[in-house]
């Protein structure tokens, strides 16, 4: 599950503030759990930023 349906906006991110203001997609395919600390796995914001993990208040779903 990739593509335009799991796009988001990092407003802001606890894990690499570099990602704040870039657009991404999560990678997860269910809800985030005690694994990632109930964050979502994001990607696709550049080439120097690799997947970030994100609450759900860090994020804006587009």
């Amino acid at each position: 599950m990739t593509g335009r349906e799991n796009e988001v906006l990092v407003l802001c991110c606890e894990d690499d503030p570099r990602a704040e203001g870039r657009i991404g997609y999560v990678l997860d395919e269910v809800p985030p759990g005690e694994l990632t600390d109930c964050r979502w796995t994001v990607a696709g914001l550049g080439p120097f930023i690799g997947t970030v993990l994100c609450h759900d208040d860090e994020l804006e779903w587009l």
